[in-house]
Formats: structure tokens, C-alpha cells, sequence
């Protein structure tokens, strides 16, 4: 007998659909899936068999064929196991086909008959075309994302088929778990930060435009201090971010939020010894999401920006651009998103204390540790700016500095004029809008122009830099033409961290 049951299974970061196909037929007893499934779907022959005998159901001494479709695409992970059980008890004629009919099956069994949860679960269900979906215990809530199915969730298979049958009534949701504090929505408050007011503008300009940034300076400056509190600054996500945060999140198969929608802005702050792969996405088996992608919609903090693999920093230029990150093997591609908030920190030299009498390298070393950091990288940072010590005076009797509630109403303001524009921030104004959106006067035009024959700014900079004006306006609450105070403090937050005029 052909049994047919609705599930998907994840590439990338989005669902497949994928229809599983159960045949049992006499012949010797075997059981084959066939579908290019990956090892775990392989290996759900031996999960599906012992569950089914652990919950007291018997198992076919018969020849059971598996055929995922669509057959061209590549099946991963052990999503399909519960799909493939309900399939076995179908062609078997334990229940009737009817029972399963409009509805999807999501779920990883375990030997002793248990349903469990499985990575990309609001992705997953959003590729289910039928009217309900079934899913491990605990994982309703992330389901229900979609606001497209109705949702059920069983614990174990014998729970399952009752509810199935109508001998039981379907489980509550279980209550959402309380998450720990990972240390980065404890919304650390910019008071904290003694002194450094040019940095602490650079950081509220980043987060009113949405402007990647990089801080270069000595170590116990403050760089990583700064960073860690831009998040508090931002927005929190609504919409479609929020929603993508969320799937970017399920497909990895990190902890989600109580009630499953991811609201604050993700904070990623991966070593400098990471890969190329865990940083940008891909794999071999399986194609996982990177860093850059779980930073969408949040702020992607580097770290010793310098010591870094040339491979991963290099790989950033197109996340940057396009917001995207594409992956492509022999196996398939993928698209990830990927809009994030850059902000590197970097020492000026590999002692770090250049260009103090401190100093202890050459010139050759220093010239090799800036050299690491390419041209065409640092023309993609807004925002450049060499973050000193701060004074003693500042750190022993200083007074508190703004709040970060402060900082972040304006930054919700000036977000707020952008999306008039069409835009969620000014660092996405398209390039032919420009003139219209931030129109410059002649004073502004003039300054420009002395910086483009001088070969200090290239065309890319040059637009990057009118955005940033434009940033710097908003908070202002200054006019719509922009004009030398504007254009002038944009250059000037976006010096050459080789050098030592930055900290002016």
C-alpha cells in the first residue's frame, strides 16, 4: 500500500516542502529511502523502527520503499522522522489515510517513542502548504510565527495517534521557558562610559544611520565598552526583521526568545580565530548559517579587527553592499541575509600604544599589522574614529554621562524621518536619490570637492559621506540641504585610523 504525508525540511535559511511517499510491499524485509536524503535522514530508518516498537505498535516484516520528493532536492536533518513513521503506520493500515489528510508533520523521534524538536522550525512550517502542522512539544509557539496554520503539538507518538484518533484532546502549549541573560540584552547604559565624546557620537550616528563603524586605538580605551552598548541604542525589530531575525535563528537551531519572536537587535561577537565558514555560512553536509547572518537586523562586532583571516574579512565586502550573503557549492546554493551593523576595533599597531613615545614597534611592523586591513574594507566603514585613553580627571571624578534612553530616543527619532524616506536608515538611501534626499549647498559641495581632487575620498566614499551628513542633520533636527558644518563633521568621523590626526 502508498501512503503520501506533508513535511519540508530546511536549505538555508528558508523551508522546501518536501513530500514523503511510503510504499510497503511484499518481497524480503528491507527498508530503503530514496530522495538524495543526507545521513540523518538515512538513519531514520533505525530511529523510526525502534520508536514504533517502544510505543507498541508493531513494526512490517516487509520490504518499506521511502521516497522523498521533490527527488532533485537534497534532504538534511532528522526532521523527516515523524513524517516517515506516520507514512509506515498509514501503508500498514493501522489508521486510516483520511485521518492525516490537510495536515504536516514536523518532528525528530527518539528510540523510546518520544517527538523532538528540531532546528528551523518557523521555516519549516512556513514551506507546509496544508492547513495544519504537527510539531514536537514545546516548539507550538515558534509555529505559530507563521499566523498561517493551526498548530499542534504532541510529545510522544502514543500521545500523538490518541489525539489523532480523537481518543484525547489535543496538549496546551507548553509555557514558554524562561531564556538566560546572555549578557547581551542586559542593555548596558552608555553613563558608564567616562569621557570619549567624539566616540560617543560616532556610536549614536551609527545607530540614527545604521552606519558601520570602526573604532582604532590603544587597548583600555574603551573600544569594546563602546560596542557592547550600541545595541541599547537601537530600535527594537518589528515586522518583517523581526520575523527574519526569528527564522535566521530557528534554522540555526539557537534558544528563541519566550514567546518566539526575536525584538532585540542581535549582538554577535565571534573571535578573530573564526572560519571563513562559521562567519559567513555554508558547510559541506549541511549548510548552516554564519555570524554575519545571525547579526541580520542587529550590530556584528569584530573584534581585533586585524587579526582576523584575510579569507573572512575580505568575504565581508559583499554582506556589506548587498545585505546578502550567497553560498555555493557542488551541492547547491543558498542565500542567507545578512543586514547587519558592522563595528570593527582595531589596535594602530601591534603593541597598540602608536603613536605614544610607548611604542615598541617598527616601522616595518606597524606598516605590516595596518596593511592587513585592505583599502577597499575600510572605504566600506562610515565611520572612522581613534578612541585615546580617556583623561584621569574624567575617570575619578567625571560626572555620569548621557543615558543610553536619552541617546536612543534621539536615534528613534531620526529612524523614524528615514523611514519617511522609504528607508528603515539612511545608510540604505539609494545612490540616485541622493540629490533629493540629501541635497548639498555650496559651501558643502565646495568641501567635498576639495577632498575628491585630492584623491582622499573615492565615488563610493563620497556617497557614504552624504548619507552620514545626512544622519548628523537628522539628529540636529537641521535643515534638508546640507550644508559645511554637516559634510565637514561627516569627514571628519571618517579619517584614516592609520594616522594620527584622527584623534583631532
Amino acid at each position: 500500500m502508498l501512503a503520501t504525508v506533508s513535511s519540508a525540511t530546511l536549505l538555508g535559511v528558508d523551508g522546501q516542502p518536501v513530500t514523503v511517499e511510503v510504499h510497503v510491499s511484499s518481497g524480503l524485509p528491507g527498508f530503503t529511502v530514496v530522495g538524495l536524503p543526507d545521513a540523518p535522514c538515512r538513519e531514520s530508518r533505525d530511529r523510526v523502527r525502534a520508536a514504533l516498537l517502544s510505543s507498541g505498535l508493531s513494526w512490517p516484516q516487509k520490504r518499506v520503499t521511502v521516497n522523498l520528493a521533490p527527488s532533485g532536492v537534497r534532504k538534511g536533518g532528522p526532521g523527516l522522522d515523524l513524517p516517515i513513521a506516520i507514512g509506515v503506520l498509514v501503508a500498514t493500515e493501522v489508521f486510516p489515510p483520511e485521518w492525516c489528510f490537510g495536515v504536516g508533520f514536523i518532528g525528530e523521534l527518539g528510540l523510546d517513542g518520544s517527538i523532538r524538536r528540531v532546528p528551523g522550525i518557523v521555516p519549516m512550517v512556513d514551506a507546509i502548504g496544508e492547513p495544519t502542522v504537527v510539531v514536537p512539544g514545546g516548539c507550538e509557539r515558534e509555529a505559530t510565527l507563521v499566523g498561517r496554520h493551526e498548530v499542534r503539538g504532541a510529545s510522544t507518538v502514543v500521545e500523538l495517534l490518541e489525539c489523532l484518533r480523537g481518543e484525547a484532546a489535543w496538549p496546551d502549549p507548553a509555557p514558554p521557558a524562561p531564556v538566560p541573560a546572555t549578557g547581551v540584552h542586559e542593555r548596558l547604559d552608555l553613563c558608564d562610559v567616562r569621557g570619549q565624546a567624539v566616540a560617543r557620537l560616532a556610536l549614536e550616528v551609527s545607530a540614527a544611520g545604521g552606519h558601520h563603524l570602526l573604532f582604532c586605538g590603544p587597548p583600555g580605551s574603551g573600544k569594546t565598552m563602546l560596542a557592547r552598548r550600541l545595541p541599547g541604542l537601537l530600535p527594537k525589530l518589528t515586522g518583517p526583521a523581526a520575523l527574519e531575525a526569528t527564522r535566521v535563528r530557528s534554522a540555526a537551531g539557537l534558544v528563541l526568545p519566550g514567546d518566539g519572536l526575536v525584538i532585540d537587535p542581535p549582538f554577535r561577537a565571534p573571535h578573530h580565530g573564526a572560519s571563513p565558514v562559521s562567519v559567513i555560512g555554508g558547510g559541506s553536509a549541511h549548510m548552516r548559517p554564519g555570524e554575519v547572518s545571525l547579526a541580520s537586523g542587529g550590530v556584528l562586532f569584530l573584534d581585533e579587527l586585524a587579526e582576523f583571516p584575510n579569507a573572512v574579512l575580505d568575504a565581508l565586502r559583499t554582506p556589506i553592499e548587498e545585505g546578502v550573503v550567497r553560498v555555493c557549492r557542488a551541492k547547491g546554493s543558498v542565500a542567507y541575509p545578512a543586514r547587519f551593523l558592522l563595528v570593527g576595533a582595531t589596535n594602530p599597531c601591534p603593541c597598540g600604544e602608536w603613536p605614544t613615545m610607548a611604542c615598541r614597534c617598527s616601522d616595518v611592523a606597524r606598516s605590516r599589522y595596518v596593511r592587513k586591513l585592505s583599502g577597499p574594507l575600510i572605504d566600506r566603514f562610515d565611520l572612522r574614529v581613534l578612541v585615546r585613553r580617556p583623561d584621569v580627571s574624567a575617570l575619578l571624578t567625571g560626572r555620569p554621562a548621557e543615558p543610553t534612553a536619552a541617546v536612543a530616543a534621539r536615534v528613534l527619532t531620526a529612524r523614524t524621518r528615514a523611514a519617511e524616506r522609504g528607508v528603515m536608515c539612511n545608510a540604505e538611501l539609494p545612490a540616485d536619490r541622493l540629490d533629493e534626499l540629501a541635497p548639498l549647498a555650496d559651501d558643502g559641495v565646495h568641501l567635498l570637492e576639495h577632498r575628491l581632487r585630492a584623491g582622499m575620498l573615492s565615488a563610493r566614499g563620497l556617497h557614504r559621506v552624504r548619507r552620514v551628513a545626512r544622519t548628523l542633520a537628522d539628529l540636529a533636527d537641521g535643515p534638508d540641504t546640507l550644508g559645511e558644518e554637516h559634510v565637514g563633521l561627516a569627514l571628519a568621523l571618517r579619517a584614516d585610523p592609520a594616522h594620527e590626526e584622527v584623534a583631532a
